[in-house]
């Protein structure tokens, strides 16, 4: 569960973090990092990929300044994943919306 996201900062499950974050099932990964900073492309999501969810979540970040290749769009249709890209408030609000009935994981720019 999400607790509490403000620019740069972010609580999950009680523990805070100020790094960018995949939230997986079972694990956070709060060692995540782009490739090429604001491009999320297919080489960024290699865990995301092996677990294979139903939903992929994407904070954009606070502003939305991170920007999602339309490569990563194809592949996750191409696999039947659907895709929520937007600004990481809303993003968290929909993975703690989906969390409960849906295979979802987060990938979540925390700052611009």
């Amino acid at each position: 569960m999400i607790d509490k996201y403000s620019f740069g900062s972010i609580t999950i499950d009680g523990r805070t973090y100020d790094t960018d974050v995949i939230i997986y099932p079972e694990r956070i990964d709060d060692r995540w990092w782009r490739k090429e900073g604001h491009w999320l492309q297919l080489a960024d999501l290699g865990g995301v990929r092996e677990t294979h969810p139903s939903v992929l979540v994407v904070g954009t970040g606070y502003f939305e300044r991170m920007y999602v290749d339309p490569s990563v769009s194809d592949w996750l249709q191409q696999q039947g994943i659907t895709l929520i890209a937007c600004d990481t408030t809303r993003a968290c609000t929909e993975f703690n919306r989906l969390k409960e009935t849906q295979k979802v994981v987060a990938v979540l720019h925390l700052a611009c």
